[in-house]
């Protein structure tokens, strides 16, 4: 299990993202982008005790460019 953040270009693909996670069964929130990590986008989505695998799996089905950054 692992916690990160999910780094999109933009605003509409952060929203998109969150919304197939959510429908994949995963317990996300859309929260500002962490300063020290950079971003085009304002927003990121948190995710906690969740497969790295399987949040990309999630992501790339839905067609969405992203990165995904695990926190400690």
């Amino acid at each position: 299990m692992n916690h990160g953040v999910v780094l999109f270009h933009t605003t509409t693909s952060a929203l998109r993202g969150e919304k197939a996670l959510k429908k994949a069964g995963f317990p996300v929130k859309l929260i500002p982008t962490p300063r020290e990590l950079s971003s085009d986008c304002g927003f990121v989505i948190e995710f906690q005790n969740a497969s790295l695998e399987a949040i990309q799996a999630a992501l790339t089905a839905a067609g969405l460019e992203f990165e995904i950054h695990p926190l400690p």
